[in-house]
């Protein structure tokens, strides 16, 4: 991973947690909530994907486990955080009380068909192995069961993207759901949705303005702030754009009495 990546997704999470610290724990949820799904994205998720009381949620690359504390807290669900930066598990651990593991999506510490539902926010457009992550997905969870993606796609890329990014094209991204045997339910553009409430999007500005305060003069919070903006400005100018998709694994076909 790059040093951009690095301080975006090992460093910011330590420092958002300080800062959650000292505001109070009000602003943990949109603070560690940013970059992915605000909370109309994650009720189309949780609904499509059948999240439930006392379901094992999996989130595979969940940060600093925003998405995840939101599921516990409103459907009942019983989350587990996979995130390969120890930072952002600390951070889920500290301001959540979230199960970690340190984990990467080429081989996600779950067991085979243990998972309810699995969410994937934002990842898959980090890996160049998008095929390998998607059956990854696919095998830990439940025969039947629903995924959660959320998937920055290129819709007409033209500028650099920011490091550590591979945006797929809706026909890449539809073409390695097929292979990985993975049905899409439902998809809908993250700008579709409703905006996140004027509470939320204020905690979120306090949380980063406290961040600034203390750490924005050193070279992570500014390589940091160059992703971000770079990331805006290909939102910004329809480049890429946010997709959220509810996607199915079959049942597994039994042979008896075939």
């Amino acid at each position: 991973m790059s040093t951009s990546m690095d301080a975006e997704f090992d460093v910011m999470p330590r420092w958002v947690a300080e800062a959650v610290a000292e505001l109070g724990p009000g602003h943990a949820g949109p603070a560690a909530c940013r970059g992915s799904v605000g909370p109309a994205g994650l009720r189309w998720l949780a609904d499509r994907t059948r999240v439930g009381l006392g379901g094992l949620l999996v989130d595979v690359g969940g940060g600093m486990g925003g998405p995840a504390a939101w599921a516990r807290e409103q459907r009942g669900a019983a989350p587990l955080v996979v995130e390969p930066q120890p930072g952002a598990c600390w951070a889920a651990r500290r301001m959540f009380g979230l199960p970690t593991v340190v984990g990467s999506g080429d081989a996600v510490p779950v067991g085979d068909g243990r998972a309810a539902s699995v969410w994937c926010l934002g990842v898959l457009c980090t890996t160049t192995d998008k095929l390998g992550l998607l059956c990854e997905l696919r095998r830990i969870a439940t025969p039947g069961g629903r995924l959660g993606l959320f998937v920055l796609v290129d819709r007409g890329l033209r500028d650099q993207p920011p490091a550590g990014n591979s945006f797929p094209s809706e026909f890449e991204l539809a073409a390695a759901l097929a292979t990985a045997r993975l049905e899409v339910v439902d998809s809908v553009d993250v700008a579709d949705l409703p905006a996140a409430p004027p509470d939320w999007e204020r905690r979120t500005a306090e949380t980063g303005e406290a961040v600034r305060a203390r750490h924005g003069r050193e070279p992570a919070w500014r390589r940091m702030q160059e992703q971000q903006a770079r990331l805006a400005r290909l939102l910004d100018t329809g480049q890429v754009a946010g997709r959220l998709l509810a996607v199915h694994r079959p049942g597994e076909v039994s042979r008896r009495g075939a």
